[in-house]
């Protein structure tokens, strides 16, 4: 039986978690030039997604939903469909520890970089040892598309996802290595450290990104089922299979599988606030303007001289095979990560035969990656799933970052890096080497194109804001009712924002300007009222009282109840108003709410007759509340596991 090497802490790994932040330290530091990059793809999409949770957060909301200055003020509810999660952690440093909105986009990246490399050199190191562990950590960090998603595209969520994966193969591997019974060895009466990280790192990665879930789970699955026949064959070899072994082998099998599967199954329960709602009410969003076009993906395929074309740019996927030379982000894989993946193959053999079945797997992976980006896959984009959940073919390369990252780590071992207990090496010239190496290839896209937003842009405020959504129809998503045919690019909120930004903020104005200047947008919106529809006379009349990011209060005076409040809102499941007894006083009665038979189809209030206080708010669906129980529920579990665990780990006297 083959030892898998323990990642206790050894002052050994002092020196290589060292060696691991210092390159992490590196690669982030492109971040630290003054300015920031906002011609990158998704670099303004990520501070609006952190501004948009801010005002939710302004208002006591800490699980927004709905995003109200998107879609030109009408707002939609784009955090139920969007993982929240870094744009959640981009608001608290915004409003706790008081940075800048492009600050907080800079930090989470940061953050994730060193985290990306870490996760990975415990995942490698608890099975390939240290050596490996610190190679492949560096190969993770500086593969040219990981470095694409920071400098070039700006993807925050889908970095900070990519950081979960290595912590969950690292956690889900060690659950099914916590049941072995060692001999001289007694086994762990309760292995609850696995399990609490495989359901947070798992539950971590639904609310970080769908997409990314979306399309690694299938991975992990096949992942899973390889650790499930290692484990297997170690107590009951699957050649000596007879009729009469069947059952024990099932038995088995369940016996061995159910703490990693209960982790992830916690994992789900722990993010199904997000994933339910997102799932079931995720349908009654508008999906037409983000397929066929520009977003078709027969449009995007990688060809195969662009997995090693050394080029770099800074533009959009163009369709065809001249990506680089018409300024575009580069598709390559880079040299020295396949280089030293290839040097691996010779230190493979070094391993025992379930490591080697794990290395295959990865091969594997990294293999079937590199084919769905290829022209060759088109039946599988048209036919299979999960494989479409990438959106764009080249997306498939974030999949095949992480099995080259492990491969490249396997050179280690052609070198003499094998870390067992017999011999556990300590940091070595040729390690040191290969990292180099790893830093040195892709150190020339070590580049973030640094620029001022244009006069007209403007720094973060919601006049820029406006202003990104009309000239790139970005920020425009809407739920499925409205007609994206016949609505209008701009509206009488736009334009009231747009006025209140006078003098026009500077591109270069300081935080104390930016806040200032969003303060006085906000109070330009006094209300969601159409007033255009409300004649303000004896048969009905409007004065609002208060207005958030998600409600709003108004003093309302209808001469009968055959009055209709249109609000600039969008119509979505969870919108309710309620007649209220006085300014501040509890709730009377619900009140009907409609959806606007129009293009917008905008909230509709019906009043009753007389003078009173109506309020409008979007509040959780019974889907909503649903999924929250269900994650209150998996917190108690999970809770109840670290309970045992201490109680059964606790120093006995």
């Amino acid at each position: 039986m083959e030892r898998t090497p323990t990642p206790a802490a050894d002052p050994r790994d002092r020196v290589h978690v060292g060696l691991v932040a210092l390159f992490c330290a590196l690669a982030a530091a492109p971040l630290l030039t003054p300015g920031y990059f906002w011609g990158a793809h998704d670099a303004r999409h990520d501070v609006y997604f952190i501004f948009e949770y801010n005002r939710s957060l302004q208002d006591g909301d800490w699980l927004a939903r709905w995003s109200p200055d998107f879609s030109w003020g009408y707002g939609y509810p784009f955090f139920l469909i969007y993982g929240p999660l870094t744009s959640f952690l981009g608001a608290l440093l915004v409003r706790f520890l008081d940075f800048g909105y492009t600050q907080a986009v800079e930090a989470l990246f940061a953050a994730a970089i060193l985290a990306s490399g870490l996760a990975m050199y415990g995942y490698v190191r608890s099975w390939l040892g240290r050596n490996a562990g610190l190679v492949a950590a560096v190969a993770y960090v500086f593969i040219p598309y990981r470095l694409v998603e920071v400098y070039v595209r700006a993807s925050l969520a889908e970095y900070v996802a990519l950081m979960w994966l290595p912590l969950i193969l690292w956690s889900v591997r060690a659950a099914f290595q916590a049941t072995r019974v060692e001999q001289g060895r007694r086994p762990q009466r309760w292995p609850w450290p696995p399990l609490v990280a495989t359901a947070l790192s798992y539950g971590g990665l639904m609310v970080t990104s769908n997409l990314v879930a979306l399309v690694f789970t299938p991975l992990l699955a096949l992942y899973s089922l390889v650790l499930l026949l290692n484990r297997i064959n170690e107590e009951q070899p699957l050649a000596a299979l007879s009729k009469e072994s069947v059952f024990p082998l099932m038995a088995n099998a369940a016996r061995v599988a159910f703490l990693p599967a209960l982790g992830l199954l916690l994992g789900l329960a722990l993010s199904a606030f997000f994933w339910i709602p997102a799932l079931v009410e995720g349908q009654l969003v508008n999906q037409e303007q983000w397929y066929g076009g520009y977003y078709n993906p027969e449009l995007h395929f990688v060809y195969p001289h662009q997995l090693f074309e050394p080029g770099w740019g800074f533009g959009i996927s163009q369709p065809g095979p001249n990506d680089v030379q018409q300024g575009a982000l580069s598709f390559q894989l880079g040299a020295a990560p396949v280089a030293l993946a290839a040097m691996g193959l010779l230190g493979w053999r070094r391993l025992g035969a379930d490591r080697r079945r794990e290395v295959g797997l990865l091969w594997l992976w990294l293999l079937l990656a590199v084919f769905l980006m290829l022209p060759l896959s088109r039946w599988a984009w048209q036919h299979v799933g999960f494989v479409s959940f990438a959106q764009f073919p080249w997306r498939w390369l974030m999949m095949a970052a992480l099995p080259l990252a492990v491969l490249a780590g396997g050179a280690a071992l052609s070198h003499g890096g094998a870390d067992d207990e017999a011999t556990a090496p300590r940091l070595n010239l040729t390690t040191v080497l290969l990292s180099l190496l790893l830093l040195l290839g892709s150190y020339p896209y070590l580049r973030a194109e640094v620029i001022l937003p244009t006069p007209q842009q403007g720094p973060v405020s919601l006049a820029a804001l406006m202003r990104f959504q009309q000239s790139s129809d970005e920020m425009t998503g809407a739920p499925k009712w409205v007609d994206l045919s016949r609505r209008p690019m701009w509206s009488d909120m736009a334009e009231l924002y747009v006025q209140a930004d006078n003098p026009p903020l500077r591109p270069d104005a300081s935080k104390e300007e930016i806040k200032a200047a969003i303060a006085r947008q906000i109070a330009a919106v006094t209300s969601k009222v159409d007033y255009r529809q409300v004649p303000q006379t004896e048969t009905l009349a409007v004065w609002s009282l208060a207005l958030g990011a998600a409600y709003e209060k108004l003093w309302v005076v209808a001469g009968d109840d055959n009055q209709r409040l249109v609000f600039n809102i969008a119509w979505f499941p969870g919108w309710r108003a309620y007649r209220l007894a006085g300014e501040d006083g509890p709730i009377v009665e619900e009140l009907p709410v409609e959806r606007e038979d129009g293009p917008l189809a905008r909230v509709v209030v019906r009043p009753r007759a007389g003078t009173h206080v109506v309020l409008l708010r979007f509040e959780d669906t019974p889907i909503r509340v649903a999924a929250k129980r269900v994650t209150l529920v998996g917190a108690g579990l999970l809770a109840a596991v670290l309970a045992v665990g201490f109680v059964l780990t606790r120093p006995r006297r």
